[in-house]
């Protein structure tokens, strides 16, 4: 991967809906180069895909939590286990797992402090081999979905 391809990427993360023509005149090349490129990146799995960005409060989803996981062991049919339950909550719109202690993070969207709280009592305490949930509460976004540096 070059500085082109880099520039490419950069472009694409800020604007994800830039025709070719216009993602071309961004990083000064003629179209069918940049066509082939843009192909190839996303053959080689550099681009991953392309989605909307959707505001949260615009659908109704105004609070945010992070979630800290501690599983009671991580054996490997437990962590497979809680992966697979974790993947199927829709209000988990992230989850990572760490090294060392906690062993998870969550990012969490709901409604409301009830909604959460029905979410965090009803589903999230019970996914397989939780030991410990530790919560707390997003004030604000700081920096957000920022494109990867180049």
């Amino acid at each position: 991967m070059d500085a082109v391809d880099r520039k490419i990427l950069t472009e694409l993360q800020l604007d994800g809906r830039l025709t070719v023509t216009e993602l071309a005149a961004r990083v000064k090349l003629s179209i069918s180069p940049c066509h082939r490129r843009l192909r190839d990146l996303e053959r080689e799995g550099a681009i991953r895909g392309y989605r909307a960005v959707v505001d949260p409060a615009a659908v109704g989803l105004d609070f945010e939590a992070l979630v800290f996981v501690t599983l009671g062991w991580e054996d490997r049919d437990t962590v497979s286990a809680f992966e697979e339950a974790v993947a199927a909550v829709p209000h988990v719109i992230q989850a990572q797992r760490l090294f060392g202690e906690p062993d998870y993070l969550l990012r969490v969207a709901a409604a409301d402090l009830s909604a959460f709280q029905q979410l965090y009592d009803q589903r999230l305490a019970t996914l397989p081999g939780v030991q410990r949930l530790t919560s707390t509460l997003v004030m604000k976004h700081v920096v957000d979905d920022r494109p990867l540096p180049e």
